[in-house]
């Protein structure tokens, strides 16, 4: 049995052939997985019914396996029919997770159309499909280097 929380064989097969740089998208329940993706990226559909899992679930299992070097949010709009008035509520969830991980790295926020552009890289090798509905939960890691 393994000791971290990643269990999911499938997940940690794509997780150990990846290396520095490449890059991990936890996607939300409304990303559009099958077209918005790397060349090289494997698609992992989690998502069992409405809610179940959540992006920050799948956040608390990835970072338990690998090292993160980057971590990238979709910034909300401000205007329009999906516009939130600050940060998503589901950025606190994810400071908590990685703090609670030992990870001290910033959130940071990409326009959503330069998000795409940041995944359709050769270096996107995994995207975890969950059925999170909260709006702009969309994370991208970028795997870094172990270091023990």
């Amino acid at each position: 049995m393994l000791k971290h929380r990643l269990i999911h064989p499938q997940i940690n097969e794509i997780l150990a052939r990846a290396g520095h740089h490449a890059t991990v998208l936890i996607a939300d329940g409304n990303y559009p997985a099958s077209s918005k993706k790397g060349p090289n990226a494997e698609v992992v559909s989690m998502n069992l019914m409405p809610g179940v899992i959540t992006c920050d679930q799948a956040l608390q299992a990835v970072i338990s396996a690998l090292p993160v070097e980057e971590i990238r949010t979709m910034k909300s709009e401000t205007s329009g029919p999906y516009a939130l008035d600050g940060d998503p509520p589901v950025w606190e969830d994810y400071r908590t997770s990685l703090r609670q991980a030992g990870i001290d790295l910033p959130i940071k926020p990409v326009e959503k159309w330069e998000f795409y552009e940041a995944v359709a890289t050769a270096d996107h090798v995994l995207t975890i499909q969950t059925a999170d509905q909260q709006r702009y939960a969309n994370i991208l890691l970028t795997v870094g280097v172990r270091m023990d």
